[in-house]
C-alpha cells in the first residue's frame, strides 16, 4: 500500500518519473544523458508546495482545462454558473480544481500507476458526478498518460497534464534557444484575458507558425512585434493537423535533446512561462522568466461557449478518453 501523500517512482534505463497523488502530478521527469540523469520538468522544491501549486506545475487540471469565459456555459438549454478564479473567468476547473486535490491510488505496478478521483454533481458548478482516472506508465522511449472519465448526467470535460519542459535541465535556464515545432496550420486568437475570440486563424505568415521549428525566443520577439502575444509571450491554443494519435509538437533543447509529444487530442496549448520571477524550483535554483514551456494537449479552451469549436460534452453511457505520450530521442 502506498501512503496517500507519498511520491511514487517509475523508472527504467531511459526514463524516471516522480509522481504525486496530490493533483495526479508529475513532479520530476528525468532522462538518461551521457553524463547521467537530467530532470527536464519544472517543479516545486517541497512536497507541501503542491497543496496549492501556483502555476499548476505538472498537475492534472480539470474538470475543464484552460479557460471558460465568465465562468459560465449552457448545455441542453440549462445555464451553469461556475466558480470563477481568474477575474470573472474560470481557469483550469476553478479555485478547487483537480490540480490540488488528493487523488486515490487505484492501482500500481513497477511501470505504471493509476490515480482516481470522483467529482460530485455541482463541484465548482459543473453538472453530473464524474468519475475520472489518470494512468501514468512508462512506454518504450518515454512515458504516457491516459485520462478516462464517465458521468451520470450531461456535462463538459477537458483534462490535461500541465508540464513545463526545459530540455537543458530544470533550474537556472530560460528556453529562448529551444526550437519548437508545432504541427498546426491554425490557432485560436485570444482577447487580453486569454479567452478565445472564436476565430480559427491560419498560422501561415505569422509568428504563430511553428511548423518549421523556429527558436522559441525569436518567435516570441516576432509575436510581440505583430501584437499577438499575451503577457509578453505565447499563451495560445493551436489546432493540430490531422486526427487520432499523432505528433502534436517537437521540442529541441540547445544541445539537441528532443522531446516529441503525441496525442489523440484536437489541440495543444503553448505557454511560455512568462510568470516565473526567480522562485526556487525542484533543485533549489531560481526559475527565471520563461524557465519552461508548458505544452498541454487538450480540447479547445472555452469550447462550450463557441458552437464552431469541437465539442467537449460528455453524456451518460459515453467514456471520455485522452492519451498523451512524451517521447525522448
Amino acid at each position: 500500500m502506498i501512503p496517500a501523500d507519498a511520491p511514487i517512482l517509475l523508472a527504467n534505463d531511459a526514463v524516471r518519473l516522480e509522481l504525486l497523488p496530490v493533483g495526479a502530478t508529475v513532479r520530476r521527469f528525468e532522462v538518461a544523458v551521457d553524463d547521467g540523469w537530467r530532470n527536464i520538468l519544472l517543479g516545486h522544491p517541497e512536497l507541501g508546495d503542491y497543496a496549492n501549486n501556483p502555476g499548476y506545475l505538472g498537475a492534472t487540471v480539470g474538470r475543464f482545462a484552460n479557460r471558460l469565459a465568465k465562468a459560465h456555459f449552457s448545455l441542453d438549454g440549462v445555464d451553469y454558473q461556475l466558480a470563477a478564479n481568474e477575474g470573472v473567468n474560470q481557469l483550469h476547473g476553478g479555485p478547487d480544481g483537480f490540480g490540488t486535490r488528493l487523488w486515490d491510488v487505484a492501482d500500481y505496478g513497477d511501470d505504471f500507476v493509476e490515480f482516481r478521483l470522483t467529482s460530485v454533481d455541482g463541484d465548482q458548478g459543473y453538472p453530473g458526478t464524474a468519475v475520472i482516472s489518470a494512468r501514468y506508465e512508462l512506454i518504450p522511449g518515454g512515458a504516457q498518460v491516459t485520462y478516462r472519465a464517465t458521468t451520470d448526467a450531461p456535462t463538459v470535460i477537458n483534462l490535461t497534464t500541465h508540464p513545463y519542459f526545459n530540455l537543458d535541465g530544470e533550474g537556472g535556464h530560460d528556453t529562448n534557444e529551444h526550437r519548437l515545432f508545432v504541427y498546426a496550420s491554425a490557432y485560436t486568437p485570444n482577447y487580453d484575458d486569454g479567452i478565445p475570440t472564436g476565430e480559427i486563424r491560419e498560422v501561415a505568415g505569422s509568428a504563430a507558425d511553428f511548423r518549421s521549428g523556429p527558436l522559441f525566443g525569436a518567435a516570441r520577439e516576432q509575436a510581440e512585434a505583430e501584437g499577438i502575444t499575451r503577457s509578453g509571450g505565447f499563451d495560445h491554443n493551436f489546432v493540430v493537423d490531422g486526427a487520432g494519435m499523432r505528433e502534436h509538437c517537437r521540442l529541441v533543447g540547445s544541445d539537441g535533446l528532443t522531446l516529441t509529444i503525441c496525442s489523440d487530442q484536437v489541440a495543444i496549448q503553448v505557454y511560455g512561462g512568462e510568470h516565473f520571477a526567480g522562485e526556487p524550483g525542484t533543485s533549489g535554483q531560481p526559475y527565471p522568466r520563461r524557465a519552461g514551456i508548458a505544452l498541454e494537449t487538450q480540447g479547445f479552451p472555452d469550447a462550450p461557449n463557441h458552437p464552431n469549436f469541437p465539442s467537449t460534452v460528455l453524456r451518460p453511457g459515453e467514456e471520455y478518453l485522452a492519451i498523451t505520450q512524451w517521447l525522448i530521442g
